[in-house]
């Protein structure tokens, strides 16, 4: 069953402006279906019993939001996972690997929902988080990694910003 995604405006709780006036635009869950459609398609699935998105790793990956962000005076799309397998301890799933995972979600995910909602964004931002955290909220406890990618002939190309 679709679950709808909570239609909000991002803001940040912060003194600088994370987002433009107006805030990013949250995308209906449809949009998240389609993603996942389409990253079915991009990758082999093998029979699996939750909703996660095949990655490199085999951690589980959950799609949470999807955001369009005109903050730096162009579009930047933001995808934002929950991926709570990683972190920095012993046995948890360093940035290493997850930057394999990022970039992997960038082209079988990011590409394709780009495409067909015909965007042209500066940049792509793919997200992880341990856990669910509101955009522009600080969480110290909350590891996170973050990639920049711009998008060349439906290829990701990292910015490493």
């Amino acid at each position: 069953m679709i679950r709808p995604v909570r239609h909000r405006t991002a803001q940040a709780k912060s003194t600088a402006r994370a987002i433009p006036e107006g805030g990013a635009c949250l995308r209906w869950v449809r949009d998240r279906a389609i993603c996942l459609v389409l990253c079915a398609l991009g990758a082999p699935i093998f029979a699996q019993t939750d909703s996660s998105l095949p990655v490199p790793s085999g951690q589980p990956v959950h799609l949470s939001d999807v955001l369009l962000d005109n903050n730096p005076g162009e579009l930047w799309v933001r995808f934002r996972f929950v991926a709570p397998k990683i972190g920095a301890s012993v046995g948890r799933i360093g940035y290493d690997v997850a930057s394999r995972d990022m970039e992997h979600l960038c082209q079988v995910l990011a590409v394709p929902y780009v495409a067909l909602h015909e965007l042209q964004p500066s940049r792509v931002v793919i997200s992880l988080s341990d856990r669910p955290v509101e955009f522009g909220d600080t969480a110290p406890d909350a590891t996170q990694y973050f990639e920049a990618y711009r998008l060349e002939q439906s290829r990701c190309i990292w910015e490493g910003l």
